[in-house]
Protein backbone atom coordinates (compact mmCIF):
# COMPACT_ATOMS: atom_id res chain seq x y z
CA UNK A 1 0.00 0.00 0.00
CA UNK A 2 1.24 3.48 -0.65
CA UNK A 3 2.87 5.52 2.21
CA UNK A 4 0.36 7.25 4.26
CA UNK A 5 3.26 9.47 5.54
CA UNK A 6 2.81 13.14 7.14
CA UNK A 7 3.50 14.46 3.87
CA UNK A 8 0.13 13.53 1.90
CA UNK A 9 -1.55 15.90 0.23
CA UNK A 10 -5.26 16.63 -1.66
CA UNK A 11 -7.65 19.00 -1.95
CA UNK A 12 -9.65 17.92 0.87
CA UNK A 13 -7.16 17.76 3.63
CA UNK A 14 -4.10 15.64 4.60
CA UNK A 15 -6.93 13.33 6.67
CA UNK A 16 -8.82 12.39 3.64
CA UNK A 17 -5.44 11.96 1.14
CA UNK A 18 -3.76 9.62 4.17
CA UNK A 19 -6.94 7.57 3.92
CA UNK A 20 -6.80 7.01 0.52
CA UNK A 21 -3.27 6.55 0.35
CA UNK A 22 -3.10 3.61 2.60
CA UNK A 23 -5.48 1.84 0.40
CA UNK A 24 -3.75 2.01 -2.94
CA UNK A 25 -1.64 -0.94 -3.95
CA UNK A 26 1.44 0.32 -6.49
CA UNK A 27 1.51 -2.67 -9.18
CA UNK A 28 4.14 -2.40 -11.32
CA UNK A 29 4.48 -3.42 -14.91
CA UNK A 30 1.07 -2.64 -15.52
CA UNK A 31 -0.52 -2.88 -18.06
CA UNK A 32 3.01 -2.77 -19.82
CA UNK A 33 6.58 -2.58 -18.67
CA UNK A 34 7.58 0.91 -17.07
CA UNK A 35 4.27 1.66 -15.67
CA UNK A 36 3.68 1.94 -12.38
CA UNK A 37 -0.01 0.94 -11.78
CA UNK A 38 -1.83 2.31 -8.41
CA UNK A 39 -5.04 -0.12 -7.99
CA UNK A 40 -7.59 1.67 -6.19
CA UNK A 41 -9.55 -1.82 -5.53
CA UNK A 42 -8.71 -2.17 -2.13
CA UNK A 43 -10.26 1.24 -1.61
CA UNK A 44 -13.09 0.26 -3.06
CA UNK A 45 -13.82 -2.66 -1.45
CA UNK A 46 -13.48 -1.55 1.92
CA UNK A 47 -16.71 -0.39 2.92
CA UNK A 48 -16.22 2.19 5.49
CA UNK A 49 -13.19 4.03 3.80
CA UNK A 50 -15.17 4.18 0.15
CA UNK A 51 -18.42 5.50 2.16
CA UNK A 52 -15.70 8.27 3.57
CA UNK A 53 -14.62 8.87 0.14
CA UNK A 54 -18.00 9.56 -1.31
CA UNK A 55 -18.91 11.25 1.33
CA UNK A 56 -15.56 13.74 0.89
CA UNK A 57 -16.54 14.53 -2.55
CA UNK A 58 -20.04 15.12 -2.37
CA UNK A 59 -19.37 17.26 0.93
CA UNK A 60 -16.62 18.98 -1.22
CA UNK A 61 -19.03 20.12 -4.14
CA UNK A 62 -22.79 19.96 -2.15
CA UNK A 63 -25.57 18.26 -4.16
CA UNK A 64 -27.26 21.70 -5.12
CA UNK A 65 -24.49 22.16 -7.18
CA UNK A 66 -24.95 19.84 -9.91
CA UNK A 67 -27.74 18.22 -11.86
CA UNK A 68 -26.19 14.82 -12.94
CA UNK A 69 -22.81 12.67 -12.29
CA UNK A 70 -21.06 11.35 -15.32
CA UNK A 71 -18.28 8.25 -14.56
CA UNK A 72 -15.26 8.29 -16.69
CA UNK A 73 -15.19 4.05 -17.88
CA UNK A 74 -14.51 2.14 -16.09
CA UNK A 75 -13.36 2.76 -12.19
CA UNK A 76 -15.73 6.23 -12.73
CA UNK A 77 -18.73 4.25 -12.97
CA UNK A 78 -18.00 2.87 -9.18
CA UNK A 79 -17.73 6.70 -7.96
CA UNK A 80 -20.42 8.32 -9.87
CA UNK A 81 -22.86 5.65 -9.37
CA UNK A 82 -22.08 6.17 -5.76
CA UNK A 83 -22.18 10.28 -5.54
CA UNK A 84 -25.19 9.67 -7.27
CA UNK A 85 -26.92 7.44 -5.13
CA UNK A 86 -25.92 9.46 -2.17
CA UNK A 87 -26.96 12.89 -3.37
CA UNK A 88 -30.47 11.56 -5.47
CA UNK A 89 -28.79 12.59 -8.68
CA UNK A 90 -28.83 10.28 -12.25
CA UNK A 91 -25.87 8.82 -13.53
CA UNK A 92 -24.31 8.74 -16.78
CA UNK A 93 -21.67 6.17 -18.26
CA UNK A 94 -18.86 7.93 -20.64
CA UNK A 95 -17.47 5.00 -22.36
CA UNK A 96 -14.82 3.52 -24.47
CA UNK A 97 -15.99 3.58 -28.33
CA UNK A 98 -17.93 1.33 -29.13
CA UNK A 99 -20.14 0.30 -26.21
CA UNK A 100 -23.03 2.76 -26.40
CA UNK A 101 -25.94 1.67 -28.32
CA UNK A 102 -27.21 4.70 -30.17
CA UNK A 103 -25.60 8.04 -31.46
CA UNK A 104 -22.69 9.14 -29.78
CA UNK A 105 -19.90 12.07 -29.62
CA UNK A 106 -16.43 10.64 -30.20
CA UNK A 107 -13.07 12.11 -28.42
CA UNK A 108 -9.88 10.51 -29.27
CA UNK A 109 -7.02 11.26 -27.21
CA UNK A 110 -3.84 10.10 -25.79
CA UNK A 111 -2.53 8.43 -22.75
CA UNK A 112 0.74 7.80 -21.26
CA UNK A 113 0.86 4.08 -22.79
CA UNK A 114 -0.87 4.81 -25.83
CA UNK A 115 -4.37 6.12 -27.44
CA UNK A 116 -7.87 5.81 -26.90
CA UNK A 117 -11.89 7.23 -27.72
CA UNK A 118 -14.13 7.65 -25.63
CA UNK A 119 -18.29 8.49 -26.40
CA UNK A 120 -20.87 9.75 -24.65
CA UNK A 121 -24.67 9.35 -26.02
CA UNK A 122 -25.91 12.53 -27.77
CA UNK A 123 -28.87 12.96 -25.88
CA UNK A 124 -27.01 12.40 -22.31
CA UNK A 125 -27.35 15.69 -20.63
CA UNK A 126 -30.63 18.40 -21.45
CA UNK A 127 -29.17 21.06 -22.04
CA UNK A 128 -26.75 23.35 -19.61
CA UNK A 129 -27.22 20.45 -16.81
CA UNK A 130 -24.74 21.08 -14.77
CA UNK A 131 -22.47 18.16 -14.75
CA UNK A 132 -20.17 16.59 -12.27
CA UNK A 133 -17.57 14.43 -13.80
CA UNK A 134 -15.56 11.57 -12.16
CA UNK A 135 -12.65 9.32 -12.55
CA UNK A 136 -10.18 7.60 -10.53
CA UNK A 137 -7.35 8.62 -11.46
CA UNK A 138 -6.12 11.71 -13.00
CA UNK A 139 -2.74 10.85 -15.16
CA UNK A 140 -1.93 12.99 -17.70
CA UNK A 141 -5.31 14.74 -18.32
CA UNK A 142 -5.87 13.09 -21.87
CA UNK A 143 -8.76 10.91 -20.60
CA UNK A 144 -10.24 13.80 -18.45
CA UNK A 145 -9.87 16.16 -21.21
CA UNK A 146 -11.73 14.16 -23.49
CA UNK A 147 -14.40 13.62 -20.84
CA UNK A 148 -14.80 17.42 -20.16
CA UNK A 149 -15.03 18.21 -23.77
CA UNK A 150 -17.67 15.33 -24.41
CA UNK A 151 -19.82 16.35 -21.75
CA UNK A 152 -20.00 20.07 -23.25
CA UNK A 153 -20.12 18.67 -26.67
CA UNK A 154 -23.21 16.89 -25.92
CA UNK A 155 -25.00 19.73 -24.24
CA UNK A 156 -24.06 19.45 -20.70
CA UNK A 157 -22.18 22.11 -18.34
CA UNK A 158 -18.89 20.78 -16.70
CA UNK A 159 -19.59 21.97 -12.61
CA UNK A 160 -16.66 19.88 -11.63
CA UNK A 161 -14.28 17.32 -11.74
CA UNK A 162 -13.27 15.46 -9.17
CA UNK A 163 -10.60 12.57 -8.91
CA UNK A 164 -9.67 10.08 -5.90
CA UNK A 165 -5.78 10.27 -7.33
CA UNK A 166 -3.88 12.34 -9.09
CA UNK A 167 -0.35 11.83 -10.02
CA UNK A 168 0.68 15.33 -10.11
CA UNK A 169 4.13 14.31 -11.68
CA UNK A 170 2.62 13.67 -14.92
CA UNK A 171 0.80 17.50 -14.91
CA UNK A 172 -2.39 16.47 -15.80
CA UNK A 173 -3.92 19.28 -13.92
CA UNK A 174 -1.84 22.05 -15.98
CA UNK A 175 -3.24 20.28 -19.34
CA UNK A 176 -6.68 20.51 -17.88
CA UNK A 177 -6.35 24.53 -17.03
CA UNK A 178 -8.68 26.68 -16.95
CA UNK A 179 -10.80 24.02 -15.41
CA UNK A 180 -10.72 23.41 -11.55
CA UNK A 181 -9.80 19.88 -10.56
CA UNK A 182 -10.56 18.09 -7.30
CA UNK A 183 -8.10 15.55 -6.23
CA UNK A 184 -8.67 13.60 -2.74
CA UNK A 185 -4.55 12.44 -3.28
CA UNK A 186 -2.06 13.74 -4.82
CA UNK A 187 1.08 11.81 -5.41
Amino acid sequence: MTDTAADVRGDSGAEVAALVASRVVDVPDFPKPGILFKDLMPLFADGPVFREVIDGIVAHYGAGSFDVVAGVEARGFVLAAAIAYATGKGVVPIRKAGKLPRDTFAASYALEYGEATLEVHRDAFIAGHRVLVVDDVLATGGTAGAALDLVEQAGGTVAGFTVVMELGFLEGRARLSPRTVHALLTV
